[in-house]
């Protein structure tokens, strides 16, 4: 399924995994290579302004996946915080085609299932593996733009977003924003939340939350 309600940052500079250590709820300092990690940017009073699916893609470049309705918000916030940081942040959306992969259309591109948030780069592009949904197997593929669509049937993004809903997890778009502490959206049981890295806006309320 094309997932064109989705947009891409991309934080560039020999900072880009320190400034994003500091600014979200994951730590993109010891993020494995082959791992992506679901993440949230939050207010000053825990409550999320946007969710990411975040990945290395290369030594001084993380790559964010997010709602496209809140993309340019969250890109100007987050660049008001670079200040001395060497670390760009731009929208690469255009960039790239983002799609839907679910049952056997992942074996086509990465050819196994793995769990949730492994990745792979594959020569069609980099492939996230998502939570199942509706009892199949899911993954995210982000090709670079003017490739051809990944093999298999088309899939109906209505059916796409069930799966989503099926999955347990929900990503942040612009009607949401500062409804929620990453609680009150399972973050902490889906992989969102990491609770051992250093500071970041609203932890003191995200901790305080877990406590509880």
């Amino acid at each position: 399924a094309p997932l064109n309600g989705l947009g891409v940052i991309r934080v560039q500079g020999e900072d880009a995994a320190q400034f994003l250590h500091g600014q979200l709820t994951q730590d993109f300092l010891l993020l494995p290579p082959g791992q992506a990690r679901l993440a949230a940017f939050l207010s000053a009073k825990g409550r999320m302004q946007a969710s990411f699916i975040g990945w290395h893609a290369g030594d001084a470049e993380v790559l964010l996946v997010c709602s496209r309705d809140v993309l340019a918000a969250v890109l100007k916030r987050l660049s008001m915080f670079v200040l001395r940081a060497k670390a760009r942040l731009t929208d690469a959306t255009a960039d790239f085609a983002l799609w839907g992969l679910a049952g056997d259309a992942i074996a086509a591109v990465a050819g196994e299932a793995l769990t949730p948030w492994s990745r792979q780069d594959t020569p069609q592009g980099t492939v996230v593996h998502l939570h199942p949904g509706a009892g199949q197997p899911r993954a995210l593929l982000a090709q670079p733009a003017g490739q051809p669509a990944p093999a298999g049937p088309a899939l109906e993004p209505g059916l796409w977003e069930w799966g989503e809903v099926q999955s347990g997890v929900a990503m942040l778009t612009a009607p949401l924003v500062e409804l929620f502490v990453p609680q009150m959206l399972n973050y902490e049981s889906v992989g969102g939340v990491n609770f051992k890295k250093g500071c970041y806006p609203g932890q003191e309320v995200v901790a305080r939350s877990q406590f509880r």
